[in-house]
């Protein structure tokens, strides 16, 4: 993260890295995006309290212990943070609105960069969605191969068995009188 001549320039990787998916949803976390916007965490959470009606619970909900906890021993590289109030989780919504609030140029601009992280995501997982279903149609008609190869190998066994007890009845042993 670095700053050239007014342009703030924040990795999409960075960005990526504080993506979480909780209850169901991308959202990144009070604290990280306090970091990029460069302000203090504190800052933030008493901004979004005092416009606490432009966050329902769609845009930004409080994480339980227990999601912080499986935050902090699913992720290895998730910052020790010695607070005694749990981080809030900001969805796609709730970000676009906190630029509203902290009403500064570095919000607006890294708010623009995050967005554009989760709309080049989006646009990843339907790539990704739609090669998972033309993958899916392959392998149908790979079953539907090898169930036709099925019959004719079955097939073929059969006639193989009629055509060895051809021979064999051929090469039996005759009774009765010999020519």
């Amino acid at each position: 993260m670095n700053q050239e001549n007014n342009h703030i320039i924040i990795a999409e990787e960075i960005i990526i890295s504080k993506i979480y998916h909780i209850r169901g949803r991308q959202v990144m976390l009070s604290h990280d995006l306090a970091e990029l916007y460069e302000v203090e965490t504190k800052v933030l959470n008493q901004q979004v309290k005092r416009n606490s009606g432009k966050f329902p619970e769609r845009y930004m909900f409080q994480l339980t212990q227990e999601e912080n906890d499986r935050l902090r021993s699913h992720f290895v590289t998730f910052k020790e943070r010695h607070t005694k109030y749990l981080p809030y989780a900001f969805t796609e919504h709730g970000i676009l609105m906190l630029s509203s609030v902290l009403r500064s140029e570095r919000a607006d601009k890294v708010n623009m960069m995050i967005i554009d992280t989760f709309v080049k995501l989006r646009e990843l997982m339907f790539i990704h969605k739609d090669l998972a279903n033309q993958m899916e149609k392959v392998q149908d008609k790979i079953i539907k191969h090898d169930n036709q190869i099925m019959v004719i190998l079955e097939y073929l066994k059969q006639l193989e068995k009629v055509k060895l007890e051809e021979r064999d009845y051929k090469n039996r042993r005759r009774i009765g009188f010999k020519r």
